[in-house]
């Protein structure tokens, strides 16, 4: 099953019942950790039997991520202040707090472990895609206001932003602090020639 399967069906009592089990999923994330869930807590939680479950996600690694996506996707707003630099600022402090944060480092650890079953690969380039997308009015926003971006590859730029944060969150355990936050984005602002700080 293709992550564009998992998805296809939005109305009616198919939607009501992936929500069920999307919302217990999250649900038994906060109070059971990753590790700890399992896709018969998730049934039992959400009143849907297991066996539909596991037909529709396939395994407990692509329902978490189906779910930790779908909550992150609703809390990730695109700042607007005013400037490019400001905006990838407010963009790594959001990014930097949620990955500080339960859902955030669950989320990487099941990309991490996941890394190879095609469904999931299919729903994390899904989100990427979605998100790169969605990032792109800070860009045209920054080009009107001649902020020298024209030649600028976005996805990279966000790279070279997100990848430090990652790295600190799953390999040095560093702490991720204001001024770390501007450091980083004064050096990739550097690298693009962004100004506006």
């Amino acid at each position: 099953m293709t992550a564009t399967e998992v998805r296809r069906r939005q109305g009616g009592r198919s939607a009501r019942v992936r929500q069920a089990v999307l919302e217990a999923t999250l649900a038994v994330l906060r109070e059971s950790g990753p590790d700890q869930l399992t896709v018969a807590d998730v049934a039992r939680r959400s009143r849907v039997h297991e066996t539909s479950i596991y037909r529709r996600w396939g395994s407990r690694q692509n329902l978490m991520l189906d779910a930790l996506l779908g909550a992150q996707d609703q809390r990730m707003p695109v700042p607007n202040t005013g400037s490019l630099y400001g905006d990838l600022l407010a963009l790594a402090t959001e990014r930097a707090e949620y990955l500080s944060g339960s859902h955030g480092r669950a989320l990487l650890r099941s990309m991490v472990m996941s890394s190879d079953d095609a469904v999931l690969i299919e729903m994390r380039d899904d989100f990427l895609q979605a998100r790169f997308q969605s990032l792109k009015p800070l860009f045209d926003r920054a080009i009107d206001r001649g902020e020298s971006l024209v030649e600028t590859d976005p996805r990279l730029l966000l790279e070279m932003l997100f990848g430090p944060l990652y790295f600190r969150v799953l390999i040095s355990r560093e702490p991720i602090d204001r001024e770390f936050l501007e450091h980083l984005v004064d050096r990739v602002a550097a690298v693009f020639g962004i100004t506006g700080r």
